[in-house]
């Protein structure tokens, strides 16, 4: 079944601005606007200006964003620098909070077609899904999925018990986690981070960038995450949810669109992880919890 993985797919835009970072083309603390040729952050002091860290941690600022559209709507998303200009503007000084960011994601991927001279989608599908033999994700469907797509439902009224279908979606800010995939896609994904940013021995990331990027960034703003997600320990790597429980590290993200909630976590000491698909709207908490009995289940003696 396939189901739209949302924000869970900011795991593997940031993998791709890392792997260009490993080529040398950009380093962490660098600032953001001297890489735009035509855009810029405004409202920057330059004494404090966005870093590359701060895109991936939700720290730089940015608002949030998504511009939603209903698949069968007239309006197409616009091309990214088109739908960037004019919408970088900051909300908050960089690095001061966190402010859960899409445009901020949006930017990422302007980034990697700046940076790779190649589209945001060839490149993820060259060097993201293709090495993890991610076949069945996809930024559109193919027919044989579009097939299998599980259809959204969302409340009729809050809390009344009674769900109906709604439409699909395609939004401004399609970067940020409209993307298709299933269940054993993700797996793949989880596996491929569990082993240390390699799959089948294909290297994603070097050690050092996947330790990065499994470390959090930030202990000033650490604590539960999202709604909820586990405990004081928990905060942002690059990209990833990073938390400890028992001296053990557990890597998570989750991602929700219009009838669609997903949630993937992994514990990198004992290299098992969970993934859980839905058609199902804003179901973290319920997720959370069945992620951390799963986890709970696989460390009595289970495997990923």
């Amino acid at each position: 079944t396939v189901y739209l993985i949302a924000s869970t797919f900011k795991t593997m835009s940031a993998t791709a601005l890392l792997q260009l970072m490993e080529q040398g083309k950009f380093k962490l603390d660098d600032r953001v606007n001297d890489y735009l040729d035509g855009l810029e952050i405004k409202g920057e002091n330059r004494r404090y200006p966005v870093t590359f860290r701060h895109l991936l941690t939700h720290t730089s600022g940015l608002p949030t964003d998504f511009g939603r559209h209903a698949v069968w709507d007239d309006a197409s998303p616009p091309a990214l620098a088109d739908y960037l200009q004019g919408r970088l503007q900051l909300w908050r000084r960089p690095g001061t909070r966190v402010l859960y960011s899409n445009i901020a994601f949006t930017l990422v991927a302007h980034l990697v077609e700046k940076l790779s001279g190649t589209p945001f989608k060839e490149y993820v599908r060259k060097h993201v899904f293709a090495p993890v033999e991610m076949r069945d994700t996809a930024f559109e469907p193919r027919a044989d999925m579009a097939e299998r797509l599980a259809i959204p439902y969302m409340p009729v009224r809050r809390r009344s018990g009674v769900y109906r279908p709604v439409d699909w979606v395609k939004a401004d800010a399609w970067p940020a986690g409209v993307v298709y995939g299933t269940a054993a896609d993700m797996g793949r994904w989880l596996i491929a981070t569990l082993n240390g940013g390699s799959y089948k021995g294909r290297r994603l990331v070097s050690e050092a960038t996947f330790q990065e990027m499994t470390k959090r960034q930030f202990d000033r703003f650490a604590g539960p995450i999202n709604g909820g997600w586990l405990n004081e320990t928990s905060g942002y790597g690059l990209a990833w949810w990073v938390s400890t429980v028992g001296g053990e590290t557990i890597i998570a993200h989750s991602g929700s669109v219009n009838g669609y909630t997903a949630f993937i976590a992994g514990n990198l000491e004992r290299r098992t992880g969970v993934v859980i698909l839905t058609n199902g709207n804003k179901a973290h908490r319920w997720l959370y919890a069945l992620a951390l009995k799963a986890l709970a289940a696989l460390q009595d003696g289970g495997r990923a």
